[in-house]
């Protein structure tokens, strides 16, 4: 019994030894902060947006460069164009359509939206210049060569409508030369109109498929359609257009927006306009 118990007794301090130690009190005065572990990492991609834009017809190609390039360096962004004749987007936009960029052919339409309340005044600037010219088919089978010779009896014009920009600009123009081709000028260019179209682009196609000797354009569509030919108009006859640019008042993309603008002022933006035709303003 002695033996068992002195047994037991060698056994009870064994374990006892192999027993864990109790943990060192900590003393550094960071480790009493708990440190907080994260369970997961989050990967999830900026949600994508989409910023739509309403821009004259004759943006048509510098917008699209330019929208190609705002998407490149902002890859969770889509941009929408929708490209019409300055008053039917103002129009468009009246009646409740969704934009959050409106750029504009003339000042007017743009005045409108403001008195409307559908952009904010002061909010716009004047980002480019353009000038008109007209165009002629490749063959020039009226065989004009100067801006009187729109006058000739059985040439065939076409022109944008009176309320399109271009085709107020064209008027305009018009009665420029009144002073220097004689008081009925204007009277018999406009006799030998055939059609007046929507926009500036519709114009550009007309003469495109030789249903026009004549059009007066934009010398940003002339620049987008080279296989024409072109006749300058003089510059103290011609009539200076001014596009101005602002964000919608209710845009949801407000960012987005004023972003866009800027690209478009920026230097790169101004070198695609010009690029397309377009002079700086001034």
């Amino acid at each position: 019994m002695k033996r068992v118990a002195s047994l037991m007794l060698l056994l009870i301090i064994l374990l006892a030894g192999c027993s864990p130690a109790s943990p060192a009190p900590i003393t550094d005065s960071a480790a009493e902060e708990p440190i907080s572990v994260p369970t997961t990492i989050s990967t999830t991609a900026p949600e994508p947006r989409t910023l739509t834009v309403f821009a004259a017809a004759s943006l048509t190609n510098a917008f699209t460069e330019i929208g190609d390039n705002f998407e490149a360096e902002n890859s969770d962004v889509t941009v929408a164009f929708n490209f019409a004749g300055s008053q039917a987007l103002r129009t468009q936009i009246e009646e409740g359509a969704p934009a959050d960029v409106f750029a504009s052919a003339n000042i007017k339409e743009m005045d409108a939206l403001i008195a409307g309340g559908f952009i904010t005044e002061g909010a716009t600037q004047i980002f480019l210049n353009n000038e008109l010219v007209v165009i002629l088919p490749a063959d020039n089978p009226a065989e004009l060569d100067s801006p009187d010779d729109l006058a000739n009896s059985g040439v065939k014009i076409v022109f944008a409508a009176e309320e399109v920009p271009v085709g107020n600009y064209a008027r305009q123009a018009l009665d420029l030369m009144n002073g220097s081709f004689g008081a009925d000028f204007k009277d018999k260019v406009l006799a030998n109109v055939v059609s007046n179209e929507d926009n500036v682009k519709q114009v550009v196609a007309k003469v495109q498929l030789g249903e026009a000797d004549a059009g007066i354009v934009y010398t940003s569509d002339a620049v987008s359609a080279p296989e024409l030919k072109t006749i300058e108009i003089p510059v103290e006859l011609n009539v200076i257009a001014k596009y101005p640019i602002a964000p919608l008042a209710e845009s949801t993309n407000a960012d987005l927006a004023q972003a866009f603008i800027a690209y478009v002022i920026s230097d790169d933006g101004q070198a695609i306009l010009q690029k397309w035709g377009f002079a700086p303003a001034q």
